[in-house]
């Protein structure tokens, strides 16, 4: 039994002008042909043309798909066990992808949630998001930004106003440290320093000791994060760095 080309062409899902290209380069050439010169395809040459279409989608050009096909020494089964290769690769890369995606459509979905009256209530004039793009460029392929958001995204009004209220109890009780000239490798400075590592673990990402040293120093490093310590006293921002490097040092031996 034989097909016509219009024919073939329904069944792959391909249009005309393809299997006429395929045949003017040799990659499936119809096994016959009527006497007004039309191409006819086999059962053999719709089994090609499968097997072309499947590279095909996979990624490989023509010539390369040609190579495949055209290898003496390839029996079917080989052609077989390369495409499930090649699909089992296909398959990891797209597993991926879609998670990377859901990733992304979660992220679209995280953050802040409160109305633009709810945030001024719990936050003042200190916008929660200021810094949120500079994060997202910073961390945004980490497990600890990962999870930052995904946390974010479950609280409440309530447990922002919780947070903040710590916040605000902890920036008053270290600028008064700092006001008092304690010394940042003391023990008040070092025990206030371990609450802030503990207040980011608690709310927001697992922040061990070493990752709680990076942050301290960015926030000398970081004009804006320097600013916003600053602005609780001056010669905050320097002084928790040197006491979240002194609390580590006491904890980490």
């Amino acid at each position: 039994m034989s097909y016509p080309v219009g024919q073939v062409a329904g069944f792959a899902g391909v249009t005309v002008r393809t299997l006429h290209h395929y045949d003017e380069i040799g990659l499936l050439v119809p096994s016959e042909r009527t006497r007004a010169g039309h191409r006819r395809y086999s059962e053999d040459d719709l089994d090609r043309l499968q097997r072309i279409l499947f590279y095909r989608e996979l990624g490989f050009p023509l010539d390369e798909v040609q190579a495949l096909l055209d290898d003496p020494v390839t029996d079917p089964r080989a052609h077989l066990r390369r495409q499930h290769e090649v699909l089992v690769a296909r398959i990891e890369r797209l597993t991926k992808m879609a998670e990377a995606v859901e990733h992304a459509m979660e992220a679209q979905k995280m953050g802040i949630q409160l109305t633009p009256e709810e945030r001024f209530e719990v936050f003042g004039d200190k916008d929660p998001e200021r810094y949120a793009e500079e994060a997202e460029r910073r961390w945004g392929g980490t497990e600890e930004y990962a999870e930052s958001q995904r946390r974010a995204a479950t609280y409440t009004k309530a447990d922002w106003e919780r947070l903040q209220a710590e916040v605000d109890d902890w920036s008053a009780r270290y600028a008064a440290l700092v006001a008092a000239g304690e010394e940042a490798a003391g023990e008040a400075a070092m025990d206030l320093a371990e609450e802030h590592r503990e207040h980011i673990s608690r709310w927001f990402y697992a922040c061990p000791y070493e990752m709680h040293v990076c942050l301290g120093d960015m926030y000398v490093a970081d004009e804006r994060f320097k600013a916003f310590y600053d602005s609780m006293g001056e010669g905050v921002a320097g002084h928790l760095r040197d006491a979240i490097h002194a609390n580590a040092a006491r904890h980490t031996g």
